[in-house]
């Protein structure tokens, strides 16, 4: 059975960052193909697949949110997390859907 994680909902998301600007980091888990269409601004690709070679990226001190299409992988990426010693990580609920919804920013990686 999963622990319960934090999830931020896309305008508390928006809001943490015109309010805490770089005092946390985004995450986006999509694979490049999906990031490639747009994603948040400063999002960080860390596609699923690849967390578990790549945790060594990450800060256990660091305030994370996680995200991807529809909150489904950026949950399991927080799961995955949490066994690791991560506590201070956040789900994206609904995801860039949800975000694109809100007519919050896109933007293009790069």
């Amino acid at each position: 059975m999963f622990s319960r994680i934090k999830e931020i909902d896309a305008a508390e998301l928006n809001r943490w960052l015109e309010e805490e600007g770089g005092q946390f980091r985004i995450i986006d888990v999509r694979e490049m193909p999906e990031i490639a269409g747009g994603t948040i601004a400063d999002a960080v690709p860390i596609p699923l697949a690849t967390l578990p070679v790549r945790l060594n990226e990450l800060d256990r001190d660091e305030k994370l949110v996680f995200i991807c299409r529809s909150g489904a992988r950026s949950a399991q990426a927080c799961h995955f997390l949490k066994q690791y010693g991560f506590d201070d990580i956040y789900n994206l609920r609904g995801g860039i859907i949800a975000w694109a919804h809100q007519s919050l920013p896109i933007a293009l990686p790069g």
